[in-house]
């Protein structure tokens, strides 16, 4: 038998062993955690807590827009 022509089936069969013999020889995954949330749901008084977000920028006078375009 020619190991010259038969590398690729070689090579395959290694990957093979050495994936099965991790998944073998790994120790059990612990349970999946999730950290509470220390958010609030509603605020006092019956009304939702909103989130606001601001943004401030100038805007693009015309000569500026004409020179990205």
């Amino acid at each position: 038998m020619n190991v010259a022509k038969n590398m690729e089936i070689i090579a395959v069969a290694a990957a093979i062993l050495l994936g099965t013999g991790c998944y073998a020889i790994a120790p059990a995954a612990p349970a999946l955690q999730v950290a509470s949330s220390t958010a609030t749901l509603a605020a006092p008084g019956g009304k939702a807590a909103m989130q606001v977000v601001v943004v401030k920028a100038k805007r693009l006078s015309a000569a500026e827009k004409a020179r990205f375009a």
